[in-house]
C-alpha cells in the first residue's frame, strides 16, 4: 500500500490530483490523507484527517510514503524506516506563504530513503524508485538515529 499524506493544516490538490491519476497505474491500494483540499480523489481511498494512531498503523502498513515536504512526515518515515517520496508545495502556486518546503527538499535530498521529485511529473518515476528502495536502515549512523529519536520525542510529548 502507497500512503500518501499532506497533512493537517493545508490541503495539496496538487499532490491529491496527480496521485488520484496515478493510483490506477499502481499495483497496489492507495490511501490519501487529503487535508482541507478542494479535490475529491476518484481512484484512491481518501479522508481529510486521520486520527494519530491510525495514522501510524497505516504508516507501519505502507511499502512507501508520498508526502508534502513537512518535516513531521519525513521523521515518522524515518522512524518507521519507509521511503518517502516528497513534492514541496511552493508559495509561488499558492500552497504555502513561502518557500520553505524546497529549502527542506534540497537539504534532503540524497538522503537514505528519501526521494524528492520537484514536481509531479517527476512523481511517477520517483515511486517506482521508492518502492525499489530495499532496507535503509543500515544506511544510517547510530549518532543520526539518536537524533532522529530525540526530535521525534521533542515533537510529540514536548519532552526533551
Amino acid at each position: 500500500m502507497i500512503l500518501v499524506t499532506v497533512g493537517m493544516q493545508l490541503g495539496f490538490d496538487r499532490l491529491i490530483a496527480a496521485m488520484d491519476a496515478l493510483a490506477l497505474q499502481l499495483d497496489m491500494p492507495v490511501i490519501a490523507q487529503t487535508g482541507v483540499g478542494e479535490f475529491k480523489p476518484l481512484n484512491m481511498e481518501a479522508s481529510s484527517r486521520i486520527a494519530p494512531d491510525e495514522f501510524e498503523k497505516l504508516v507501519q502498513q505502507s511499502r512507501l510514503i508520498v508526502s508534502h515536504a513537512g518535516i513531521g512526515t519525513v521523521l515518522t518515515a524515518q522512524r518507521f524506516q519507509k521511503p518517502i517520496v516528497l513534492i514541496p508545495r511552493r508559495a509561488k502556486l499558492g500552497e504555502h506563504r513561502n518557500d520553505h518546503q524546497l529549502a527542506t527538499a534540497e537539504k534532503l535530498e540524497g538522503r537514505p530513503g528519501i526521494l524528492i521529485a520537484q514536481d509531479e511529473t517527476q512523481l511517477a518515476g520517483k515511486i517506482h524508485e521508492g518502492l525499489e528502495i530495499g532496507d535503509f536502515a543500515a544506511q544510517r549512523s547510530d549518532s543520526a538515529e539518536q537524533l532522529q529519536t530525540a526530535i521525534t520525542r521533542f515533537i510529540e510529548t514536548g519532552a526533551l
